[in-house]
């Protein structure tokens, strides 16, 4: 109110495109031409005669929007986590960080304030349709809710004293609501098109997004609820352990020695003919090593490997749907971050198929690349001996 009146004492002008509609002799003043803000205007008029004024009052200024900005990194963070607790963000808004503070939620609040900026071009005349509508809708609803706190709480509150400070309480927050009510409706009318329409899209689909998440949690709570201790001790009928070998060497071997210490039911080591010449090789390398595992050889003819063990899985589950399949996949571990790229690609497709089939359990056979044989290979026992 003080700067409207201020304002209009002064003859401040502002125009919201000062290079078109400021004109200097008859002409347009240019993409050059920089307008100071209101508030700078108002300094520069009313401390003309004493500089130091103005520019106590820029740095001011520019320390209460600093604060504003701060305001909400801090609340942002701690709503995130309110709402992530009763399941209504991904809890990961929940958790704290290092250093006590909600990160995900700054991080959260950092990244739509990025795309804000550059989605408008840091022009604050565009920016300030999106914040003068959301600023009033939560006026308006924090009164209403005040409101309504207050009108619960005198239903049960019996003291004279507290019921007459509820009542004020109650007064001042209905007048609030009334006031902040009849703005939201002026600027409902008079933004709405200029930009303002986008924060009312962006809080619908907030929303629906919110109650999708909620129930998405709670199906997910109803579905691993267990609701019979009988769950707890229930065991699969039998265990099939399968070994995806693609040559015998290490760390199909050290896969192997891992599969047979689990002692399932049965076990096969399982590989996908690719290249008759390597089928040859393997069933050569099978017999002179005397690998105590029977090896399956599945046909290929596209040349695939994913597909046909998943189809082998599915048949195994298919004939026993009471029974467990275990699927063990040697995998490199490297030493550099880089060098993944090389190795255990149809490891991942594997896993990506198989994880969304229930009854499968994939297990990961690791094989230290930078290690000696002597250190990660578990020997398997030559079945001839004892």
């Amino acid at each position: 109110m003080c700067v409207v009146v201020l304002a209009r004492l002064t003859g401040v002008k502002l125009v919201e495109f000062p290079a078109e509609q400021f004109l200097l002799d008859g002409q347009p003043v240019g993409e050059e031409y920089h307008q100071s803000p209101v508030i700078g205007q108002l300094a520069a008029t009313i401390f003309a005669d004493v500089p130091i004024l103005f520019y106590l009052v820029t740095v001011v200024t520019g320390l209460i929007l600093v604060l504003a900005a701060n305001t909400a990194f801090n609340g942002f963070p701690v709503l995130g986590s309110i709402l992530a607790r009763d399941e209504f963000l991904p809890r990961q808004l929940h958790t704290r960080g290092d250093r006590l503070a909600y990160s995900n939620g700054i991080v959260m609040l950092t990244v739509g304030a990025v795309v804000l900026i550059v989605a408008f071009d840091a022009q604050v005349t565009r920016l300030i349709q999106l914040y003068i509508v959301g600023v009033f809708i939560s006026f308006t609803t924090s009164q209403f809710g005040m409101v309504r706190h207050w009108t619960r709480n005198l239903r049960t509150e019996y003291s004279k004293e507290a019921r007459a400070r509820m009542q004020r309480s109650r007064i001042v927050n209905a007048v609030g609501f009334v006031m902040t009510g009849v703005v939201l409706v002026i600027v409902l009318i008079t933004k709405t098109v200029q930009g303002a329409w986008i924060t009312l899209l962006l809080m619908a689909i907030l929303y629906l997004t919110m109650l999708a998440i909620n129930t998405h949690y709670q199906r997910l709570s109803r579905k691993l609820r267990v609701e019979d201790a009988q769950e707890a001790r229930a065991l699969p009928s039998r265990t099939h352990g399968v070994v995806l070998v693609s040559k015998l060497h290490q760390p199909a071997l050290r896969a192997i020695a891992y599969a047979r210490a689990t002692r399932p039911n049965t076990l096969e080591a399982v590989h996908v003919a690719i290249n008759d010449d390597d089928v040859v090789e393997l069933r050569a390398q099978w017999d002179e090593f005397l690998v105590p595992v029977p090896l399956t050889i599945l046909s290929s003819p596209f040349r695939e490997i994913t597909r046909p063990i998943v189809e082998y899985v599915r048949g195994l589950r298919r004939s026993s749907p009471r029974d467990l399949v275990v699927v063990f996949i040697p995998e490199y571990v490297v030493t550099h971050w880089w060098e993944q790229v090389l190795h255990n690609q149809s490891a991942l497709r594997l896993k990506g198929r198989l994880l969304f089939m229930p009854g499968v359990v994939m297990a990961s056979v690791p094989f230290q690349l930078d290690q000696g044989a002597a250190e990660t290979l578990i020997p398997v026992p030559d079945p001839r001996a004892g």
